[in-house]
């Protein structure tokens, strides 16, 4: 590889100001420059933040339709929970009513039962 430093110290500067001599090519590069930013501004630059911005908005619009679902999501999730604890109770109610109608039954042939015990008894 070669050494850098020694191709620096080797070379000889000619002319006042070397290698940052300001003359008639300044102008020129800054003009050249300028030119360039205009080519890439309209090759390059316009249509990609043309882009970029249709990809923004597309990702906006995508966004506040998921937004809206999750919403809807969540109505339904409250709806859906309220109809079940609803059942729930109208389960725990028809329980309860279906106990105590089998205890009144039990409690009836108890009776039935200890009548006709009681009877035997009599009879004996």
């Amino acid at each position: 590889m070669v050494n850098f430093s020694i191709l620096i110290s080797s070379s000889e500067v000619s002319g006042p100001g070397g290698l940052f001599d300001i003359d008639a090519t300044l102008p020129l590069v800054a003009i050249q420059f300028v030119i360039l930013m205009v080519i890439l501004n309209a090759l390059l630059y316009s249509p990609l933040l043309t882009i970029i911005e249709e990809r923004k908005e597309y990702i906006l619009s995508k966004l506040a339709k998921a937004s809206e679902i999750l919403s809807q999501a969540n109505e339904l999730t409250a709806q859906y929970e309220q109809e079940l604890n609803s059942v729930r109770k109208e389960a725990q109610l028809e329980i309860t009513n279906s106990q105590n109608i089998h205890k009144e039954i039990l409690d009836i042939e108890l009776n039935i039962s200890q009548k006709y015990i009681d009877n035997l008894l009599e009879t004996i």
